[in-house]
């Protein structure tokens, strides 16, 4: 009975009396590989699927407000059938290339962080047939075909939905694959911060893996599929799973806002500018040259993980003006509070009525910014997290913070060094867990990721 019903609804709806009348489907699918969100309105009016996103937001309100309005709404999304949002499952990042995947493309809206530490026994020969097995794997997911042999199903209705997945090595597994000789310089330990309050359980790790997609289950299914070909080789050390704003969510591409409300990326490095590749990817050669050059990360970058909480309860109690000054931007936009739009350059010598800096001098955007640290930069592409409530009754919220830099001794560290001795922000965050990973160059055709390094 249950079937019989569904199939009358479904021949009861627009999409298959259409079908059973031998009219043509709506044929308003995308075909582009762009991201949701990228379509631009056509001279005959406003693009279909941004009208139906605007027809559902103004349906919550229309219950509220009542009136004409949302009648109209109703009486709109009701006569016809939904349109599958098709660009965001069919986008597809290479598995190939001169760099990994998940590194330069747009921040996706689901991801899950994961590190593992090799068995006991285990070595080099497993290390390198564990990379090889997880490069396969994730070559064919990204493909958006199923993971091989018994594959879970999670995600088999779904496309690529933009899955990226990325490798790196941590210092200890040097060490463990008796490759301490071949371990970079910009592997060594991150410095002690005053705001670290560091878990040890969930910091470090011989092996990272980050993965990305604009769909969970497409995510999830990646995170499965790497858990389960790790089996007998490596165990999970610490996971952490993330999230970002869905794509198609606002009506044109936007930076993204984290969990304090903030829009938060304007200031990263852009690939149009001419030393983008001298500040995120590890040249030619492996290095800036002597004993530390590894022409086996050539193409590679070096991913700093930080898991930040923010203490949003007493975030959230300041005025939207004090939260803007500790910033040094608005909130609405994103602009510096000298004035302009997001991507305008903050004016640091400019001073208010009362003769002091408007961008005070503790405020986070100031003491970050490339030139008051010697040019150091990081393109930051994080994910915020909430996993509940914590012991102390507040969100256990806030932000996995993923900055990739060339050299971390002169991207992150310094920036943190000075963010440590007066960030206005920090009061407000806390960081409870850490890692630092060398993450290799993206593998050739017939290549497995870190092949360069395991058999050389």
């Amino acid at each position: 009975m249950q079937h019989d019903r569904r199939r009358e609804r479904e021949n009861d709806h627009p999409r298959a009396q259409g079908a059973a009348k031998g009219l043509p489907e709506p044929s308003e699918r995308p075909t582009a590989e762009a991201r949701p969100g990228q379509e631009q309105a056509s001279g005959a009016g406003v693009s279909r699927r941004r009208l139906l996103g605007s027809a559902g937001a103004a349906g919550a309100a229309g219950l509220v407000l009542g009136g004409a309005g949302g009648a109209a709404v109703h009486a709109a999304t009701a006569s016809e059938p939904g349109t599958a949002l098709s660009t965001v499952g069919s986008s597809r990042a290479p598995f190939h290339g001169r760099h990994q995947a998940g590194i330069l493309q747009p921040m996706q809206a689901r991801g899950h962080l994961v590190a593992f530490d090799l068995v006991p026994g285990a070595g080099r020969r497993e290390a390198a047939a564990l990379l090889r097995r997880w490069s396969a794997v994730a070559e064919r997911l990204m493909a958006g075909h199923p993971a091989g042999g018994g594959d879970t199903g999670v995600a088999l209705d779904a496309g690529p939905s933009s899955l990226t997945v990325t490798f790196g090595f941590g210092a200890s597994f040097f060490g463990r694959t008796g490759l301490t000789g071949r371990r970079p310089v910009e592997l060594e330990p991150l410095p002690a911060f005053s705001a670290d309050r560091l878990d040890a359980r969930r910091s470090n790790g011989d092996l990272w893996v980050q993965i990305g997609a604009d769909d969970a289950l497409v995510a999830f299914h990646a995170l499965r599929a790497v858990q389960k070909e790790a089996a007998g080789a490596a165990k999970v050390r610490w996971q952490m799973n993330g999230f970002n704003r869905a794509p198609g969510a606002t009506a044109q591409p936007m930076t993204t806002r984290n969990l304090m409300g903030q829009v938060d990326g304007t200031g990263n490095p852009k690939p149009s500018e001419p030393d983008f590749d001298a500040r995120v990817f590890v040249p030619a050669g492996g290095g800036r040259g002597g004993s530390g050059a590894q022409a086996w990360m050539a193409g590679g970058s070096y991913a700093v993980v930080r898991r930040i909480r923010m203490l949003l309860d007493d975030w959230e109690k300041l005025s939207l003006a004090k939260q803007e000054q500790v910033i040094g931007r608005r909130k609405a936009d994103g602009a510096p509070l000298t004035g302009g739009t997001e991507t305008t350059e903050p004016d640091l010598e400019k001073a208010g009525a009362d003769g002091r800096p408007v961008i005070a001098a503790d405020a986070h955007s100031r003491i970050s910014a490339p030139e008051q640290n010697g040019g150091a930069a990081m393109l930051r592409r994080p994910f915020s997290y909430h996993d509940g409530i914590g012991p102390d009754g507040e969100p256990d919220a806030g932000l996995i913070f993923v900055a990739w830099q060339a050299d971390p001794r002169r991207g992150f560290v310094p920036v943190q060094r000075k963010l440590d001795r007066g960030d206005a922000l920090s009061p407000f965050i806390r960081h409870e867990a850490s890692g630092l990973y060398a993450v290799p160059g993206g593998p050739a055709e017939g290549e497995y990721v870190g092949q360069r390094l395991l058999e050389s």
